[in-house]
């Protein structure tokens, strides 16, 4: 192989390696912008949340794919955004299953007016405003956050207002408090996590 084909050989594969970049950075774009999009946030909402630290202008290039995010700003947009760091890359592969956005287009119907939790349709709904779970104070706010942030992870839903889970997930807290899935129901209800709809 002569010198100018080594040439062109390493030149090929810097042109490869800068689209595989410029194709990763794009698709960390859109997944950021997926993301905000999800919270209702508008590139300057962000903007003001951080304190300027991500300007809209800066924000939107990276969700564009012109720029690409440093680890230790991806890590703090995630902290800002209240959500594993994970969940602003993009998937390893193209299929991402939905498992539902847990928005207001479910059929939601709040604990205390809907029939009893044992009934083992599974097709009962409760939606938890996640914005007051914040101010729930002590073990309960912790066990509560994980297992929803668990079920967030894995719907891919991170609008970060309230979240729609089914009577089997309720049963399923209620066993980690030890108690009934009706009283649960009920301590979720004096807590005030429960959203009226």
């Amino acid at each position: 192989m002569s010198l100018i084909d080594k040439s062109v050989e390493v030149l090929e594969e810097d042109e490869q390696e800068e689209a595989a970049r410029i194709a990763y950075a794009r698709a960390v774009g859109a997944r950021l912008r997926t993301m905000r999009k999800q919270m209702r946030l508008s590139l300057q909402a962000v903007e003001a949340m951080s304190e300027q630290e991500f300007k809209a202008s800066v924000l939107g290039a990276y969700e564009r794919g012109e720029r690409a995010i440093s680890v230790p700003r991806l890590q703090r947009l995630a902290k800002l955004y209240d959500v594993p760091v994970d969940q602003l890359l993009p998937p390893d592969d193209a299929t991402v299953t939905r498992w539902g956005a847990g928005g207001a287009s479910e059929d939601v119907v709040p604990l205390n007016a809907r029939r009893s939790m044992h009934s083992g349709s599974g097709t009962d709904k409760v939606a938890i405003d996640l914005t007051k779970l914040h101010t729930v104070s002590g073990p309960e706010r912790d066990l509560l956050r994980r297992f929803l942030s668990m079920i967030q992870v894995h719907r891919q839903d991170f609008n970060g207002r309230m979240i729609t889970i089914r009577a089997e997930d309720v049963r399923a807290i209620a066993c980690l408090f030890g108690v009934t899935p009706d009283s649960m129901g009920s301590r979720l209800d004096e807590l005030g996590l429960l959203v009226n709809v």
